[in-house]
């Protein structure tokens, strides 16, 4: 049986869908309108910075001109302001009016879970506190439908049900769909060949990315606990695999459902990590310093303010954080890889890990300065002068040439997918 996300159904009194109940595309109407409206703010705000600027290099002479500019440019953005506000009204009475929304969720389409997730990857954060319907708490997903973790769904959702499971975690603005990138047709995926080759059943997960890695992971880690449980029958292993912020998200999951005692952890045989910046992703790390750079200037404030407005999730790839500890308490906006905890590798699992460059060689010159374009390579692979995660080398592999997305579904990357799950790991629990 495949539902209603019930993590999501108390969203409906959020301002920025009318509060009316829930509808996502009135949500996301309101949401658009909001920015547009916050950009033309911006814009002005940058106008009179470097208007302001100027009329102060020609000094007194140039006050009366200044005083005509000043009026005839509020009155022209206050005008634009009301048509943008009454076009905003007449496009949420039009949703209401024809009840557009209301029979399928925008975020169990593709297209439309497209959207959803770039936005959660955006401004999660913001519209996980908000109550937007929005939102994309945790949930399994089978083609876009998120499936209720009781027994009866479960069993209904995944009539083959094995004993050995493998949970997959889509990466930043990414869902389950994501998983299909490239692929001939629809089963063309990781999952659908280790089901085939291997007897695994796979499992697909959606979580807010713009979340902090840290929450993502303790509430991905509950619901794994919760579909253990759950499943139709004894799970023996689970293995995870992550692309980019997922293997982040994956790492930080077992590591908090290990630390509170969860029984899903001890069934963890495998954690596989594609393309994760476990020591940070350069343009996390670049949209930090240009935010910082932009932000004192009211000619640039507006660019800065903006950069600013990046969703936690952004944040923690600056540095590959996992745990609260590293931002409770701190400047968003100063995340050093220096105040980052060092979490283990969990205990009793194999961690593997893949790592691309857009050139052949991973020594090449290109391949070393931009690795896959999104991750360089000793990121993925945990190695750095300054930091180490306690990889084993002979568990990773490179995969060149190839580009960060590719390694969603590359014909070399499930060749070891294969291999590395084709002997089940050692169980931990004392009951299987």
């Amino acid at each position: 049986m495949i539902g209603t996300d019930s993590a999501n159904t108390g969203a409906g009194d959020d301002p920025l869908n009318g509060g009316r109940g829930p509808n996502e595309l009135r949500a996301l109407r309101a949401l658009a309108f909001e920015e547009l409206r916050a950009i033309l703010g911006g814009i002005r705000d940058m106008h009179f910075a470097v208007a302001e600027r100027a009329f102060r290099g020609v000094g007194p002479p140039a006050r009366p001109v200044k005083a005509i500019h000043d009026t005839i440019s509020r009155t022209a953005y206050d005008a634009v302001s009301c048509g943008v506000g009454l076009v905003d009204r007449a496009a949420d009475t039009t949703i209401e009016a024809c009840r557009i929304g209301h029979d399928r969720k925008l975020s169990t389409m593709r297209g439309g879970s497209a959207v959803v997730a770039a936005l959660n990857g955006l401004i999660g954060d913001r519209l996980e506190q908000s109550g937007s319907d929005l939102h994309q708490p945790p949930s399994v997903r089978i083609d876009g439908e998120p499936v209720q973790l009781d027994p009866d769904a479960l069993g209904a959702a995944f009539p083959d049900a094995t004993a050995r499971l493998v949970v997959f975690l889509h990466g930043l603005m990414g869902t389950e769909f994501s998983w299909g990138w490239g692929g001939s047709h629809t089963g063309d995926t990781y999952g659908a060949r280790l089901a085939s080759d291997l007897a695994l059943t796979p499992i697909y997960l959606r979580y807010n990315t713009g979340l902090h890695v840290s929450e993502s992971g303790r509430s991905v880690a509950a619901l794994l606990e919760r579909l253990v449980q759950s499943w139709p029958v004894q799970v023996r292993e689970i293995a995870l695999v992550g692309h980019s912020m997922g293997g982040l998200v994956a790492r930080s999951a077992g590591h908090q459902g290990s630390a509170s005692g969860q029984g899903w952890t001890e069934r963890i045989s495998h954690i596989v990590t594609l393309g994760t910046p476990h020591l940070g992703a350069p343009l996390a790390q670049g949209a930090q310093l240009a935010a910082e750079a932009l932000y004192p200037l009211p000619e640039t404030r507006m660019l800065g303010r903006y950069l600013r407005r990046r969703s936690a999730g952004i944040r923690d790839l600056a540095s590959g954080s996992l745990v609260d500890e590293d931002w409770r308490g701190r400047d968003p906006d100063t995340l050093p890889a220096a105040v980052c905890r060092e979490v283990p590798l969990l205990p009793g699992a194999t961690h593997f890990f893949v790592a691309a460059t857009i050139t052949r060689s991973p020594n090449h010159p290109a391949g070393r300065l931009l690795g896959d374009i999104l991750v360089r390579v000793p990121s993925a692979t945990g190695q750095r002068s300054s930091r180490r995660i306690e990889f084993k080398p002979s568990d990773g592999h490179h995969v060149g040439p190839a580009h960060h997305i590719s390694l969603l579904n590359h014909p070399v990357v499930y060749e070891r997918l294969r291999e590395w799950l084709r002997q089940p790991g050692a169980s931990r629990h004392p009951g299987v």
